[in-house]
Parts: structure tokens; C-alpha cells; sequence
């Protein structure tokens, strides 16, 4: 349990100078979200560009030494802000790179204007993820006199397309981003009303497997029955990946258990959009199911399409697989694995070519010690319940990149979304009165930090 570093009346005037900003946190937030920054390669990167000198010039109004800097990359802001003598440095991690908006017809309001309905805010980046380079910017304005730690701010501008220069940036630039804790701001909260710590988060295994059977296409009529085709071949492959009841075959992966948190069907049927009548797939609790057992989804095919198919037995066809894995999986084990089991069940002598397309490590954090302390009672200071531990199915490899360059570093996954949030969607939003809550839990956690030192 956390120390009372901070008496009742201190926390209360914290609280109440966040509140006291969150106006003028709001108008530089809609700034933001006006800027399409979209780092997807068929996009104008000029809007990148604009967005970091938007986010250094943000920074440099509060005081920090900033630059701008990029390593054959989407230009990432560094900001740094000295502390107390004897204090601890906080590096506050945030992206300012959105996603492409999708068909803008399914949006109920522009998607870079800012519109406000009913609490939310809609708009592309509103929540993932300019609303947590804010939440780090109000924090920093909670402290008039400076804030008690050494603050580092490091937003970068590529998250949304991989952050493929990522490790470069934090091995060129070690010593600036060096830290006592990392506050990695791209997560969520449980609910609303319920804050959250993500403390493990699955990795990722993306493939193309191609599967030929013939040197040339050839008429279905006259040659099916005895010849395969490449299409019903790699069919047959990827339908040996799972079970009947869904659960992914291949052997040997690693699997865990996720924590005792109430989350019935409904909820899940409610927040995925899964149809009446559709069954869920799997074995274990539904969130074991999603945040620590591997997954497997085919995400794309190339083969003729409907419209464009001929009675032909297709030669070649190809598809693209995700494969989710538990947190603490290695990831080129878990390839080795996955290759294993296709060529184990290739059928009819097929010929295949498997090819790597993506990997990201998971992250498992030791969510112990006075730093999770710290940010525990901040969050229950800020919202007035205690938060839980959660994790996410979905990967963030940046996270287990810090940890692997900062190993002594205590490691914060925190973020401003809730179920309802819809980032990368249409109508993405952020809900307003918890994104206050998470500006007070920041400006709380480095008051406690910096108190605590003391």
C-alpha cells in the first residue's frame, strides 16, 4: 500500500487546480484534432509534421527544452524539464499520429472537427491518442512552480503505422529518455467510473502464407475431382488452426490466466458487435479468452473475387494471419510453432511459402513496488474508487520495447479510453468527465512521487 505522502487538503487543491485548467486542456485538445496526422505512407505527412511542431510548441510554452527528432522515421517530440535536486525523473510517453479516418460517411460529425455530444468528444484522435499527449500537458500545468520530478515528455509520431523506428529513437536518444518510471499513455480504463492499470498486454505473430497447386489455371470442369485448387487447399490449412469450439490448435504456445474481473457475455456482445445468435468461441473465462490465451484470425485474402471469378482451378492464393499470443511468449518461438503445425497439416503435398509480415512482443509487468503504489493511490485520489489491474488483447509492442531499454524502470500503462471510445472507428470519442479524472491521476502521480522522495 501507498504512504500518506500527501495529506487530504494537498490532493483536494491538485484536484481542484486540474479542474480549474481542464478549459483551456480542451481548447489546445481540439487544436490537435484538427490536424489529420495520419502517419499511413498514402497520406500527406506534411500533417505529421505539423502536428509534432503543434505538440513541441504545447511543450515549450510550459517550459521544457525541446526537439524535435527522427530516426529515418515520423518526427517524435522530446521535451525535458528538470526537477528538485535529489528528485526522480517521469518520462510521460504519448503519439500525436492518428488513423485514417475510414469512410467518413459513417461518422456522425466531421472527423478532425472536434464536436462535443453528450460529454464526448468526437472526433479522429480525440482519445487515440492527442488526448493522452494532453493529459501529460495538464499535468505539467498543475505545478505553476514547476512540478516536483524531473519530467521527460516523449510523444511520438509513428505508433499508428508500427513505430518501426521506435528502438532506434530510444537507443540514440537513451540518456535523454532515461527515467525512474515511464508513464506510457495509450491505454484504458476498465469503465467509466472504473480506472484501470494495464499490466499485461499480448504479443503479435502476422503471416502470409501462400498456398499453389497447379503451374497455370485450368478448367474446373475438366480437371476438378482430381486436381486441388489452390483457394479450397488453403482453406482446408487454416480451418486445421482451430478447434471445434474455436480455441486455436496450434501446440506448444504458451498460455495464462486473466484476473477475476466481472465480465459477463452481454458485455462482450455489446461492446463487439457480435450478431444475435452467433456463438463465441474459445474455452475459459471470456477474458483469459481475450487478454492471456493466443488467438488467431485470418484478416485478408488474395484470391479472384466474386465478381471477377472464372470456372477456374485458381493456381495461387494467399492470406494474411494475426496471431495474438500470451504475454510472456517469445515471439520467435511462437512462429517456429505456427509454422510447425501448417506444415504439419498442409494438405495434398501442397507446395507453401510462409513469410514473416509482422512481429511484436507482448508485456507482462512486475506490478509491484512503490511506483505502482504511487499510481494506485493516485487514481483512487482521482476517481474515488481503487483502480484494477487489466490487460489487452491487442498489442502494443512499443511497451515492451521500453522495457527492454529501460529494464530498471517501473513501467505505467495508463490511457484515456473507455469501452465506448471506438478508437481507430468511426466516431471516435473521448468521454470528457473521465478525461479530467485521468489528468488529475497524472498530476497526483508525480506529486506523490515527488513527495515521496522527500
Amino acid at each position: 500500500m501507498a504512504d500518506d505522502v500527501l495529506t487530504p487538503d494537498q490532493i483536494e487543491q491538485i484536484k481542484q487546480r486540474v479542474t480549474a485548467l481542464m478549459p483551456a486542456v480542451r481548447l489546445d485538445l481540439d487544436t490537435l484534432v484538427r490536424i489529420p496526422s495520419v502517419s499511413l505512407d498514402a497520406f500527406d505527412q506534411q500533417h505529421v509534421e505539423d502536428s509534432a511542431n503543434a505538440v513541441a510548441g504545447l511543450l515549450r510554452s510550459e517550459g521544457l527544452e525541446v526537439e524535435i527528432v527522427r530516426e529515418g522515421g515520423r518526427p517524435a517530440v522530446i521535451g525535458h524539464l528538470d526537477g528538485p535536486p535529489g528528485s526522480p525523473t517521469i518520462t510521460l510517453y504519448a503519439h500525436h499520429d492518428v488513423q485514417p479516418p475510414g469512410d467518413e460517411a459513417l461518422w456522425d460529425s466531421p472527423p478532425f472537427e472536434p464536436t462535443e455530444r453528450g460529454g464526448r468528444l468526437y472526433g479522429r484522435g480525440a482519445a487515440d491518442d492527442k488526448a493522452g499527449v494532453m493529459a501529460h500537458i495538464a499535468a505539467l500545468r498543475a505545478f505553476p512552480d514547476g512540478p516536483p520530478v524531473g519530467v521527460t515528455v516523449f510523444v511520438e509520431g509513428e505508433e499508428e503505422v508500427g513505430s518501426d523506428s521506435l528502438l532506434a529513437i530510444l537507443e540514440r536518444h537513451s540518456e535523454k529518455l532515461r527515467a525512474d518510471a515511464i508513464v506510457l499513455a495509450d491505454s484504458g480504463n476498465w469503465d467509466i467510473g472504473e480506472p484501470a492499470l494495464t499490466v499485461t498486454l499480448r504479443g503479435l505473430i502476422r503471416v502470409v502464407v501462400t498456398i499453389t497447386t497447379l503451374d497455370h489455371g485450368v478448367h474446373s470442369g475438366m480437371f476438378g475431382g482430381a486436381v486441388p485448387d489452390a483457394i479450397t487447399t488453403l482453406i482446408r490449412l487454416i480451418a486445421t488452426l482451430h478447434d471445434a469450439d474455436g480455441t486455436l490448435a496450434v501446440e506448444g504456445l504458451k498460455s495464462g490466466e486473466a484476473s477475476d474481473l466481472d465480465y459477463s457475455e452481454e458485455r462482450l456482445r455489446l461492446e463487439s458487435g457480435l450478431l444475435d445468435g452467433v456463438q463465441t468461441i474459445g474455452s475459459g473465462s471470456i477474458l483469459t479468452r481475450l487478454w492471456n490465451k493466443p488467438s488467431l484470425t485470418t484478416i485478408g485474402f488474395n484470391a479472384p473475387t466474386v465478381e471477377r471469378s472464372s470456372n477456374t482451378l485458381v493456381p495461387s492464393a494467399s492470406a494474411k494471419l494475426s496471431m495474438r499470443i500470451a504475454p510472456d511468449e517469445d515471439t520467435r518461438e511462437a512462429y517456429a510453432l505456427l509454422k510447425a503445425h501448417l506444415e504439419k497439416h498442409l494438405p495434398w503435398g501442397a507446395r507453401m511459402e510462409l513469410t514473416l509480415d509482422d512481429e511484436g512482443p507482448g508485456f507482462d509487468a512486475d506490478a509491484n513496488g512503490p511506483v505502482y503504489d504511487q499510481a494506485r493511490a493516485a487514481f483512487t485520489d482521482a476517481w474515488g474508487v481503487e483502480p484494477v489491474d487489466i490487460g489487452a488483447g491487442g498489442s502494443i509492442p512499443f511497451v515492451a520495447r521500453f522495457a527492454e531499454v529501460f529494464p530498471d524502470a517501473a513501467i505505467l500503462v495508463t490511457g484515456v479510453e473507455d469501452p465506448d471510445g471506438r478508437a481507430h472507428g468511426a466516431n471516435e470519442s473521448l468521454h470528457l468527465g473521465e478525461f479530467e479524472r485521468v489528468c488529475q491521476a497524472e498530476a497526483l502521480l508525480l506529486a506523490r512521487l515527488g513527495a515521496m522522495t522527500r
